[in-house]
């Protein structure tokens, strides 16, 4: 096994420990997979990014944060810083070198979004799988105004690239009534 896939081993075997389901698992692979259709030539770090950008996301839960804005941008922050170091104690248990593992949380922590092409491809990535995945039960749970207003979001932060594979995907009737409202 090389290095990478023992990373991934890692990665995997944590995410699967997901109390309530291993749907962090399944979205670490689906998000992998997604990179790697974006960037073919994808290299070590955006891959290993890719398969722990939510590794054991469980952890820190949403209801142990304020209601709102405010409380949800608190708790993703707090993800995220979450998930590099997670991904860095991994990483650092397999040898990786600090560059290396500089650059996952780089990735990770989506620094330079719009600037950084890795990076860009990763939230592009992140976005398909959210569109792909998760969209459909968001609709059952959310009034028709604010599932508007998350598309117009996530599609702001996509790449022409992104929104251009997102026009692809298939979607149920209501996803694709929604996606066109919202792109008016």
């Amino acid at each position: 096994m090389t290095r990478m896939e023992q990373a991934f081993h890692l990665f995997d075997t944590y995410n699967q420990q997901d109390p309530s389901e291993p749907s962090e698992y399944f979205y670490a692979i689906k998000l992998y997979e997604w990179v790697k259709k974006l960037d073919p030539e994808a290299n070590e770090p955006l891959l290993l990014a890719s398969r722990c950008q939510h590794i054991g996301r469980w952890e820190i839960s949403r209801k142990t944060y304020p209601e709102g804005r405010v409380g949800y941008l608190k708790w993703r922050s707090d993800l995220s810083k979450f998930h590099a170091q997670k991904a860095t104690e991994i990483l650092q248990s397999l040898g990786y070198d600090e560059d290396i593992i500089a650059r996952v949380n780089e990735i990770i922590l989506k620094k330079r979004l719009k600037t950084d092409t890795e990076v860009q491809t990763m939230e592009d990535a992140l976005c398909l799988v959210f569109l792909e995945f998760q969209y459909d039960d968001l609709i059952k749970k959310q009034p028709a105004e604010k599932m508007i207003e998350i598309l117009q979001k996530t599609w702001g932060k996509m790449s022409a690239k992104g929104r251009e594979v997102a026009l692809s995907l298939t979607y149920s009737d209501a996803g694709q009534q929604l996606l066109e409202k919202a792109l008016k």
